[in-house]
């Protein structure tokens, strides 16, 4: 992301594209000591000191040295096997995520450590930058069946970089559905550039991709 794009004022359509970075592409609710606030959806307010300290997947965690990291969570009322399906079948995400173009696998086989996908999202236009496309290539580091994930990577785009991003997620069953958690850090000279601009992008997306996981998950239900 460049440095003007960061420092604009961030339209709706312009957070939505933000969806972590999964692949990137794992945060308002934020990891590490920073600003916290609930979900909506949530089971009630959520703060720091009631969360985990950090959201974790085999033992590993986002890069918690990195300035721009956001966290949120949200209870889906939904069979976690429905929530875990819808979110590691990528190649079905531009289904329920209208900010997400398309996504493709880039090897075959079980969703597990090593594996790779490719997703596309596009980027509205600027005063001084023309709209492109971002692209995210994810591997996924760390998985635990219906329990969590851990991908990472970067996204490129015409006059947009994100040199790396690690995003986690963990599901867990409570009274009502699944607690959803989410956290996500990138790092890069552009984002880096405007870190308080750069984070509230992040959680919009992060944000954005909860609510949708909750409607499709819920609508399957």
């Amino acid at each position: 992301m460049s440095h003007p794009h960061i420092r604009r004022r961030p339209t709706a359509r312009t957070a939505l594209f933000l969806i972590p970075l999964a692949a990137a592409i794992t945060l308002t609710t934020t990891a590490c000591g920073s600003n916290s606030k609930s979900t909506a959806g949530n089971p009630g307010p959520t703060t720091t000191s009631a969360m985990p300290a950090a959201l974790t997947c085999g033992g590993a965690g986002i890069d918690s040295k990195a300035p721009i990291h956001y966290r949120t969570e949200a209870l889906i009322k939904a069979p976690l096997q429905t929530i875990w399906n819808l979110q590691t079948d990528v190649e079905h995400w531009p289904a329920w995520q209208q900010p997400v173009e398309s996504n493709k696998r880039l090897d075959q086989g079980p969703f597990q450590p090593g594996s790779q996908f490719r997703w596309t999202t596009p980027v509205p236009a600027t005063a001084t930058t023309p709209a492109t496309t971002l692209v995210i290539t994810s591997t996924v580091q760390n998985v635990q069946p219906d329990s969590c994930i851990r991908w990472s990577g970067p996204a490129v785009g015409d006059g947009l970089n994100i040199d790396n991003g690690v995003h986690v997620w963990n599901f867990t069953e409570v009274g009502g559905g699944v607690l959803v958690r989410t956290e996500e850090n990138w790092s890069g000279t552009q984002v880096e550039a405007d870190v308080p601009t750069s984070t509230a992008f992040l959680g919009a997306g992060l944000e954005a991709w909860l609510k949708d996981l909750k409607a499709a998950a819920e609508a399957h239900a």
